[in-house]
């Protein structure tokens, strides 16, 4: 189990900034699910893609958390003023451009921003998504429609 963690650590660690939208969180969100997974290890089912398994943990200990503060602050959803992206100054056209559509990204809905994240970042199947997010296929193709119209007309300055 060690070894799997170790090999999926860098991975994990971005999908948990995709979930939390900020570094310091997704480091603990990353040190959490790792433990848990240790923890867990005799409940893993061997030809069970790891990584899955450990995005799977992630998103269910961050789900916790969010009810966790919601119950106690009042909220549980990260502003977008309070994502905290990497910052650093763009050398080239290509570096801007990325920056904007990851802008744009960070400011999708929760559900559609996790879908493009797992597809086109992570680069699961769709069907793979659909399964990570416990949600049917159709859904998933439907969240990235919209998500590409919405940032499409974000990048081109119209409505979506």
């Amino acid at each position: 189990m060690r070894q799997g963690i170790a090999a999926h650590h860098a991975r994990l660690w971005r999908y948990c900034v995709a979930l939390t939208g900020r570094r310091d969180w997704a480091d603990d969100l990353v040190q959490a699910a790792c433990l848990r997974a240790l923890e867990k290890a005799a409940q893993y089912q061997s030809g069970t893609h790891v990584d899955r398994w450990l995005f799977r943990i992630a998103q269910t200990t961050w789900l916790n958390e969010l009810r966790r503060r919601k119950v106690r602050f009042g909220g549980g959803l990260v502003a977008v003023e309070d994502v905290d992206l990497p910052s650093g100054q763009p050398d080239t056209e290509t570096n801007i451009l990325a920056r904007q559509v990851l802008n744009h990204i960070t400011r999708l809905p929760e559900a559609q921003r996790l879908t493009v994240f797992l597809v086109y970042v992570e680069g699961f199947s769709y069907a793979d998504a659909a399964a990570q997010l416990d949600i049917p296929i159709g859904t998933v193709m439907s969240r990235l429609a919209t998500a590409r119209r919405t940032l499409n007309a974000k990048l081109e300055g119209t409505k979506p």
